[in-house]
């Protein structure tokens, strides 16, 4: 009857019409123009057919359709509002002229709708779905919310409580899930899914369902009393507003659309649903979270290569107990890597596996893991005091106390203890690969492994290639933190490796507004106003201030130009007045336990008499925009540094780094993706007018090139 690239039309009988997804030479579906022109040709060949009777949706791949065609958005959404309306538009007229067909249809979903798929899912009058299959609109993680009916379908079909949730969420969900809260109508077992639906679709021709009323109830205004919707909408405007992160409004937006959709037939809601998403699709959220998605999925193809060039880790050792690592050990564990973990003191021994047991404890109270799989993991960690086995393990993590001849002691014992092409693995957090590695024999097996703390929580690794270390030790470390559920980030040894050097300049540029008179509160207040999770003051009272002064000088005295030592250094003076922050309760902030054990940040009212010691000229004001730009800009351009130097391989994993290593805001989608939405051009003026502040202010003339040229780090597709 019809066959295109991406679907075909077959007769089974009866009057039934199969309309089967089924792009040519992939191994997936997706909802892209193509598909989309394609299904507006089968339907409309199968609404001219005289005979028809019903029509049977499904897919030839193992998922139904993954999603629309992100590698589409790039360039939409760069067109100006009214033809990204119009494309828009065109792509949702085949699926209402399939929801239109005047016979009964049933979707078969047999693996992942997500997205576009559930959207085209739901133009069927009836859908089921494979106990095995997901289904979802995980739009909103985009910056997004579903633009090809989806906010229409979902509220008539499931009600406005489930649609609202799925959408300002976008979590997946199971077939039972789906079952449950009315977004299918059946569930089957795999092996009897086509039976079940073409069985309820001989229902439906029968007149044995009411399939009509399925149908017309997505083409109807919602159902309800208006004092009830206002109600409904007010308590979820509120409840997705204080939900959101900030600067992503695309949840928000849905919701407020939703409410004056409501009242509308299936034309109207549509006709908000586009104007609302041209909306969105022009935000710097939108912008930005699409370019993160592309970002992940290039490091996925760099893991495939690292899956060829390294060896896989079938066992693991830890060396160094504690919390940092009896969290590596735990995360080993947990994802299938047996893991030895040795220790020199019993007591440290003990504290690692207790960290070990109590994230396990987390998760089973979570739901996350059975009591049995608990146990099972925690017995794939083998505490011990001697190197009893380490001559059979693949790789091996160092993480004892970060001083070199320790390290240098430790190592070279470890050496001679395991096999000749086993990797040593250092998770410093400060000193340099190349130097660790002096003692080694055979250097071309050491690599560094930067785990971020809390290791089970936090996904980035930095993978520290030195200039001894091999391709395959770097690529048998990233297999390995593939395995453990971590992202890796290849990067060359210097001073801070990647995030904490770009991270240090950024800290400087706050030390240096406390000493020209800035207050310490404002500076937090502006810097999460912008997006990020916690301001400077409060970030260091958190990471401690001792450490935190520690780590800024030893990487400030490997970039002297544009990092000189500071006259004036709050941390310094904080750290000399014994106020760590949170691991004694004072810092910036003062901070106290609550009855539910967590800690409560005050304010400390002696802080700002401590720090006018340091700030020569007194007080000063300065303005939310004034302060955003000074700690931003310095962060920029030593990104720009690192890319440049050779430190990353790529813009996109510097800026998946970033995001995932000290919760750079998202919406940004990272320091160079956040460059290109200012606008090189913009940059280097910005640097024009800090000049002043010193040479971390100062863009690098590969940027003022760039800027010339009018070009971006990530070009566009």
């Amino acid at each position: 009857m019809y066959q295109g690239q991406t679907l075909w039309v077959v007769e089974l009988g009866e009057g039934i019409a199969e309309l089967c997804f089924d792009r040519a030479e992939a191994a997936i579906n997706k909802m892209d123009r193509r598909m989309t022109h394609e299904f507006g040709e089968a339907v409309a060949m199968l609404a001219s057919k005289q005979d028809l009777r019903g029509v049977l949706m499904t897919s030839a791949k193992d998922v139904f359709i993954v999603g629309a065609d992100i590698n589409e958005f790039d360039a939409v959404f760069k067109l100006p509002g009214a033809e990204i309306a119009a494309s828009n538009n065109a792509s949702n007229v085949p699926l209402n002229a399939f929801e239109d067909l005047d016979v009964p249809t049933v979707a078969a979903i047999n693996g992942y709708a997500l997205g576009g798929g559930l959207e085209i899912a739901l133009t069927s009058a009836y859908r089921v779905m494979s106990d095995a299959a997901q289904v979802g609109v995980p739009e909103v993680k985009l910056g997004l919310f579903p633009g090809a009916g989806g906010t229409v379908r979902l509220p008539r079909v499931a009600g406005l409580s489930v649609a609202v949730d799925w959408i300002a969420t976008g979590r997946p969900h199971t077939a039972t899930q789906a079952l449950e809260m009315g977004v299918v109508d059946a569930v089957a077992d795999p092996g009897e899914l086509r039976e079940v639906a073409l069985a309820l679709l001989r229902k439906a021709i029968n007149g044995d369902v009411d399939w009509r009323a399925h149908r017309d109830r997505k083409r109807n205004p919602v159902q309800g009393v208006a004092a009830q919707l206002d109600e409904f909408f007010a308590l979820a405007t509120a409840k997705v507003r204080a939900g959101s992160a900030k600067h992503q409004p695309a949840a928000l937006l849905a919701v407020e659309m939703m409410e004056r959709a409501a009242w509308e037939d299936r034309g109207g809601a549509r006709a908000l649903e586009c104007e609302a998403f041209v909306r969105v699709a022009q935000t710097q959220a939108a912008d930005s979270l699409v370019q993160v998605f592309h970002n992940d999925q290039l490091l996925k193809k760099l893991y495939k290569r690292h899956a060829q060039n390294g060896r896989p880790v079938k066992e693991a050792a830890v060396l160094g107990a504690g919390i940092m690592g009896g969290g590596i050990a735990y995360t080993s564990a947990l994802r299938g890597t047996p893991v030895i973990m040795k220790d020199i003191a019993p007591a440290q021994l003990e504290l690692g596996t207790n960290e070990a047991a109590r994230q396990l404890e987390r998760q089973v109270k979570a739901g996350k893991l059975t009591q049995e799989k608990a146990t099972r993991v925690l017995a794939c960690i083998r505490p011990q005091l001697d190197y009893n086995g380490f001559e059979n393990v693949d790789i091996v993590v160092e993480a004892v106390v970060e001083n070199i001849r320790v390290k240098h002691k430790v190592l070279s014992e470890l050496e001679g203890l395991v096999r000749e092409d086993a990797i040593i693995a250092s998770n410093t957090s400060s000193l340099r690969i190349d130097e660790i590695g002096t003692p080694l024999r055979r250097p071309e097996n050491f690599v560094g492994m930067h785990f971020f703390n809390p290791v089970p929580v936090m996904a980035l690794v930095e993978v520290i290639q030195g200039k001894h270390t091999s391709e395959a030790a770097v690529s048998t470390a990233v297999n390995y933190a593939v395995a453990m559920g971590k992202t890796p980030v290849v990067v060359k040894d210097c001073p801070g490796f990647l995030v904490n050097r770009v991270l240090t300049p950024y800290m400087r540029a706050f030390l240096g507004l406390i000493a020209d008179g800035a207050d310490f509160e404002q500076v937090d207040r502006a810097m999460e106003s912008f997006g990020w999770p916690m301001g400077p003051a409060y970030l260091e009272d958190v990471i401690g201030m001792d450490t935190g002064s520690h780590v800024n000088d030893v990487i400030s005295a490997g970039y002297p130009e544009r990092m000189p030592a500071l006259k004036h250094d709050a941390l310094r003076v904080m750290a000399e007045n014994g106020r760590y922050g949170q691991k004694i309760g004072l810092g910036f902030y003062r901070y106290e336990t609550d009855p539910n054990g967590k800690l409560k940040k005050s304010a400390a009212h002696d802080t700002r008499a401590l720090l006018s010691a340091i700030q020569p000229s007194g007080k000063r004001d300065f303005s939310d925009e004034e302060i955003v730009e000074r700690m931003m800009l310095p962060l920029i351009v030593e990104a720009a540094h690192a890319l440049e130097g050779g430190v990353v391989a790529t813009p996109a994993e510097l800026d998946m780094a970033l995001l995932l290593g000290i919760g750079f805001p998202q919406y940004l989608g990272g320091p160079l993706k956040y460059a290109d939405w200012l606008g090189l051009d913009h940059i280097v003026r910005l640097s024009e007018k800090y000049a002043h502040l010193g040479r971390a202010w100062q863009a690098t003339p590969r940027m003022c090139e760039m800027a010339a040229a009018g070009a971006r780090y990530y070009p566009g597709k």
